[in-house]
């Protein structure tokens, strides 16, 4: 959520994260938007050499290195101290195209494509596009709501897990072997799988220091030590457990894999990054539609 009043300028996540310090030319270029007082929703991206967003690229920031990023406006809730919430979708885009026509490149106006969803994601797999978000275009917004309004549309499985421990590091990895995760069913925390790929060493450095900082003696899932295994999930032991640290279960990750198992495993996990802007009692298993 972009924020300008006057020269105040404010960008929060949607956990009420405070990120104008960590994305300082989001906040300049929504300063320069033409409208005295105003409310935006939207995305902040980093895209490859290609122009396709990375959810990976972004998570670079963390360890020090500036990819160029942008923000995608999507929606406008409010306007020179007038509340559009209650208008219709279109109309709100509408009203947010306009004042988004001189606006600096680094904010950017993600427009409606369509209501062809099958043709769109056929282009959108083309093109190594995560997914497509369709909304009903007559829907208010819905603040602080996941509404039947909107729904997504993946070319791949990959959502939020939350971070409950990890494992020691093996052969020439330092720090970390694996990071064991899970979801939420009510208060319950549930284990679903080791997520052992997708790090480099600067990343495996900065996940530890921030794991060694909300260190925990037990272990936070409800369903650890298992009983049983498969050829694809193997059981976590009590023996193997000994092993383990268990962090308490506060930061989440983005997680890529090919299917969940028969009993309810990751299959072929691989990490994309952590989620600063999610809480992670928020985080359940997500099943498609």
């Amino acid at each position: 959520m972009a924020f300008k009043d006057g020269a105040t300028i404010r960008l929060f996540s949607r956990n009420e994260k405070d990120f104008g310090e960590k994305f300082p030319e989001i906040v300049n270029a929504v300063g320069a938007l033409e409208a005295e007082e105003v409310i935006v929703d939207g995305e902040i991206v980093a895209l490859d050499k290609r122009g396709v967003s990375s959810f990976q690229l972004l998570q670079t920031i963390e360890i020090g290195e500036r990819p160029p990023v942008y923000y995608y406006a999507f929606d406008l809730l409010q306007l020179d101290r007038k509340d559009l919430r209650k208008l219709p979708l279109v109309e709100r885009k509408a009203r947010l195209d306009h004042i988004l026509k001189n606006a600096p490149d680094v904010v950017r106006y993600s427009a409606p494509l369509g209501n062809d969803a099958e043709k769109l994601m056929k282009q959108v797999a083309k093109l190594g596009l995560e997914g497509l978000i369709g909304k009903r275009a007559d829907s208010v917004y819905e603040s602080g709501k996941r509404s039947g309004a909107w729904i997504k549309l993946k070319t791949r499985r990959e959502q939020e897990f939350v971070i409950g421990g990890y494992t020691n590091p093996q052969g020439g990895r330092t720090h970390f072997g694996a990071l064991l995760v899970g979801f939420y069913e009510g208060k319950k925390l549930k284990f679903c799988g080791k997520v052992g790929t997708g790090f480099n060493t600067k990343l495996l450095s900065s996940l530890h220091m921030r794991f060694k900082a909300i260190q925990r003696g037990d272990c936070p899932f409800v369903n650890l030590p298992e009983l049983r295994g498969s050829r694809y999930s193997p059981r976590v032991t009590a023996g193997e457990m000994k092993k383990c640290h268990w962090v308490e279960p506060q930061l989440v990750g983005q997680v890529a894999f090919s299917e969940w198992t028969r009993d309810d495993k990751l299959r072929q996990p691989a990490f994309l990054g952590l989620r600063e802007d999610k809480d992670a009692r928020e985080v359940i298993r997500e099943h498609p539609e």
